[in-house]
């Protein structure tokens, strides 16, 4: 999958083939057979182009990622645990990231309201607590 998204086009078995004999040897049916398993599975779309086939991701690396993170939190007995631990194994850049795709999907709506005497707190929250 990691080569058919790096084109993020369709290729074909010859492309992929190429690609990866740069780094390594691998037999032409080796590739076929893999793409021939990923679209039996659903992760790759083929058209027939003269006697060979062009393959296509059927959804972003992204997407695939999520679906492996739902998968696998849908099996846990306790998700919030499952979510804790998870969060636990996360670097400070991937917490940040976490809390910028949060923020995404919630909308400007729900944004959290702004921390006391920080300078989006609301200006009559002062008299409305009693300091006049």
């Amino acid at each position: 999958m990691t080569r058919v998204w790096k084109w993020n086009r369709p290729v074909t078995v010859r492309e992929v083939l190429e690609d990866l004999q740069q780094e390594r040897s691998i037999a032409y049916t080796t590739v076929m057979t893999v793409l021939d398993n990923l679209h039996q599975k659903g992760w790759v779309r083929r058209e027939a182009e003269g006697r060979a086939y062009r393959y296509e991701a059927v959804s972003t690396r992204a997407a695939y990622a999520a679906a492996l993170m739902n998968d696998a939190w849908a099996q846990s007995d306790n998700p919030a645990a499952a979510l804790v631990a998870f969060f636990g194994m996360m670097s400070d850049e991937q917490r940040l990231a976490l809390r910028d795709a949060v923020r995404i999907v919630q909308g400007p709506e729900t944004a959290a309201p702004a921390e006391p005497g920080s300078a989006g707190e609301n200006p009559g929250s002062a008299t409305e607590t009693g300091g006049r």
